[in-house]
């Protein structure tokens, strides 16, 4: 037996206001955007509409996306400005953009809170022998993005 699948067709005005409210809701950017169309299953000259309203009306911003992000993934997931920064190419954010987001983060605050990440994480992990000890911290503090250089000192500041 053979299904009967419709397509559902929606017009630009309803897309535009399906969009509208998707960026409303939180920042994107133009890729999440893009793959937001593309399940609209809409003709690449709609989608350009789309887009190019979404832009006149500052629904969508690149450069307040990329702010946003770098402030959120810094502040709450405690991520490193590489891991940020890895993050913003793979949603295909421009170069400038990322610069301009990662000066949201103060180089004091930076700091501080890789220093208090490191120590926590030294202190929570139960771990009696020294280089698997190393090995773990190490492992966790690149994962969230943070610069090898700054690894390496804390780790042989804590671990001697």
């Amino acid at each position: 037996m053979y299904k009967n699948y419709t397509t559902i067709s929606i017009t630009v005005t309803e897309a535009i206001s399906k969009m509208e409210r998707y960026c409303a809701y939180q920042e994107r950017c133009h890729h999440d955007v893009e793959d937001k169309l593309k399940t609209m299953k809409l003709i690449p000259e709609a989608k350009e509409k789309i887009i190019l309203h979404l832009l006149e009306h500052n629904f969508l911003n690149e450069e307040r996306f990329a702010k946003a992000f770098a402030r959120g993934k810094f502040n709450i997931k405690k991520w490193g400005k590489q891991r940020i920064t890895r993050e913003l190419k793979y949603r295909k954010v421009s170069d400038y953009n990322i610069k301009t987001a990662l000066k949201e983060i103060s180089e004091e605050d930076y700091l501080s809170t890789f220093h208090e990440l490191a120590e926590k994480k030294f202190t929570n992990t139960i771990e009696t022998d020294p280089s698997k000890k190393r090995k773990k911290i190490t492992n966790y503090l690149l994962y969230r993005g943070w610069e090898t250089h700054l690894v390496y000192e804390k780790i042989n500041e804590l671990i001697k």
